[in-house]
């Protein structure tokens, strides 16, 4: 950052939260373990009885999550001016509970909201409890290396004209692979239409700190954006925040609706983390993603020249114009293999990845990595590398889920999301559900990009392609049988 001001030393939150730790007195409040005499002997030895001693909540001096009035007021304010917001909120329940008051907070029921297909499971959550209707755009799609990139802002624009009606657009920048799309062009053609830009910036928190990563979506003409602080900067895991620029979005209705989605018991270790990530960021932020781009970029340079293996670059299409450099994500399949096969031969040799998939692996590197994790990595790598090479093993293709042969997919439900998930239900075997409409959320984790959700027809495509991600290992989430052996459909 150009300037940082001297208020962005301060830590309102972790300081209110020490003076708490170190006053003793008797406790008569929540949790029940009263800072860790209670506590588990096991759980005590593995994370140390001091850390119980700050899991408090709201208590006088510690503030209001929903209503902030002191110290978290200042902490959040803090927050908003270090990643460039008008109003920030902390939030506990992650970045999933910030999209869905995201949605809450700018559709009603039956309201239309235009979005990727390709976004995460929290989405389809908000459609469920808002009502919205969803108006689903194709996103950039390379069938060469089955990777779903951004929106584009022509797709979005034909979208507009054909519902003109709509409420709100979302994106999400970067995708899981750090394929950035171009959320300048697109802010500006939701704003021709005078309704905001939500973006779902879970895996971007750091772009606001080096001139070298792509623009934060707020920089960018984003109305909302929601970062999750834990992925990429130091926060504890849940800890996330939702910031907003400018009036398209009520201030109010956020509130409201973050007090749906988010715990009246917020853990203030999760609070006071992002106060530290935030005073972290703004007085150091620079220098460590400098390291962290030195790390991410020795790493590429040294994967590339492994024979069998290459490195996702940007592509400069109208859906993908940038790329986090931090985020690796490599195509295995040359060496014969899917992703979810390197994936458990790593494991095996103690480099464990974010996520694979049929035909990639993707690598998250952070603040937290240091030259050890690049060396051990590449060398992993190598000696994978140099011994299914020499194997001569075929190349494994398989077929993925191809959105340019489905172009219908990527329009409207049949039925709303809500309609199908309160809709009376039953349930089918998975060689009976073909051209039925779902009832559920199927969902391959990670990246958490539905498969099936709520509302759509079940084609024999989608079908093979989940039976393809069980075959390969991968694991299936957020309907009621995870093996699929069986389904929940919409009755006829």
């Amino acid at each position: 950052m150009s300037f940082v001001s001297d208020s962005q030393a301060k830590t309102p939150l972790l300081d209110a939260l020490r003076e708490y730790v170190n006053n003793s007195h008797a406790a008569f409040y929540t949790p029940g373990h009263k800072q860790g005499q209670g506590v588990s002997q096991p759980l005590g030895e593995l994370l140390g009885y001091g850390v119980f001693r700050s899991d408090l909540t709201e208590l006088p001096g510690l503030d209001n999550l929903s209503a902030p009035e002191n110290t978290l007021r200042l902490a959040q304010e803090l927050a908003a001016e270090a990643f460039g917001a008008e109003f920030t909120w902390f939030l506990v329940n992650g970045s999933t509970g910030g999209v869905m008051a995201a949605i809450l907070a700018t559709c009603r029921t039956g309201d239309k909201i235009i979005l990727p297909r390709n976004v995460h499971q929290s989405a389809i959550a908000g459609l469920i409890l808002s009502g919205a209707i969803p108006i689903f755009v194709n996103p950039e799609y390379d069938p060469l290396k089955d990777i779903a990139h951004s929106i584009t802002p022509s797709s979005l624009a034909d979208a507009l004209q054909q519902h003109p009606d709509a409420k709100a657009v979302m994106m999400v920048y970067p995708t899981y692979d750090g394929v950035c799309g171009d959320v300048e062009a697109i802010a500006n053609l939701a704003h021709q239409h005078n309704i905001p830009l939500l973006v779902d910036e879970a895996h971007g928190p750091h772009f606001t700190f080096h001139p070298d990563l792509p623009p934060s979506a707020l920089s960018a003409g984003a109305d909302l954006t929601v970062q999750s602080i834990h992925k990429v900067l130091s926060a504890l895991t849940q800890a996330s925040m939702l910031h907003i620029r400018g009036s398209r979005v009520d201030r109010s209705s956020v509130t409201k609706a973050l007090q749906l989605v988010q715990s009246s018991s917020p853990s203030y270790l999760l609070l006071a983390s992002l106060d530290a990530a935030r005073q972290q960021m703004a007085l150091h932020g620079e220098q460590l993603m400098r390291r962290t781009l030195q790390l991410a970029d020795e790493a590429r340079t040294r994967i590339s020249e492994i024979p069998g293996l290459s490195v996702l670059e940007t592509a400069y299409t109208p859906g993908f114009v940038a790329i986090d450099r931090t985020r690796l994500t490599l195509t295995v399949s040359r060496l014969g293999l899917t992703g979810f096969e390197v994936d458990e031969i790593l494991y095996q040799d103690s480099v464990i990845a974010e996520f694979p998939s049929m035909e990639h692996l993707t690598f998250i590197i952070s603040l937290g990595n240091k030259e050890d994790d690049i060396v051990k990595l590449v060398q992993s790598l190598a000696t994978l590398a140099k011994k299914y090479q020499t194997a001569s093993y075929p190349v494994k293709k398989t077929r993925s889920l191809d959105l340019v042969e489905m172009p219908d997919r990527y329009k409207m439900p049949l039925i709303s999301p809500r309609e199908a998930f309160f809709a009376s239900t039953e349930t089918l075997p998975f060689e009976q559900i073909s051209q039925r409409i779902s009832a559920e959320l199927v969902c391959p984790y990670p990246p958490g990009i539905p498969i099936l959700m709520p509302g759509e027809m079940i084609t024999p495509i989608t079908l093979e392609y989940l039976s393809t991600i069980k075959a390969m290992g991968g694991t299936i989430s957020g309907c009621t049988d995870p093996t699929l052996q069986t389904l929940k459909v919409v009755k006829d």
